[in-house]
């Protein structure tokens, strides 16, 4: 299992997480949820203190990862192949541009599910 705080500007929104099993998780933090001002990560994904799951990487998360020559840039630098979503978006978001950062929980390693 692979898991990665996701924040909104500086505040902590949620979990995201890829189950041993392929399926991708996104909880919102319940702290978040209860904040009065809180803004969705995404409009597809509503503050919420349901689960949301997916088979695929939630679209959203995806539209982080970089592509073209960046992807491989990445891909190449940190040994992740292209079709290791969870990965890549480990490895790849802490700074994206805009207001969500991604950041992988301390005992997870940037690298490939074995």
């Amino acid at each position: 299992m692979r898991k990665a705080e996701v924040f909104y500007k500086d505040r902590l929104a949620g979990v995201i997480t890829e189950t041993d099993e392929g399926l991708y998780q996104f909880q919102y933090d319940e702290a978040y949820v209860d904040f009065p001002d809180a803004k969705p990560i995404t409009l597809t994904m509503p503050v919420s203190s349901i689960t949301y799951a997916s088979n695929v990487l939630f679209p959203f998360f995806e539209g982080l990862i970089p592509e073209g020559w960046l992807l491989n840039v990445a891909s190449k630098t940190w040994k992740i192949n292209k079709s290791d979503r969870m990965g890549l978006l480990l490895a790849c978001c802490r700074n994206c541009i805009g207001a969500v950062s991604i950041i992988p929980y301390p005992d997870q390693e940037i690298k490939a599910a074995t």
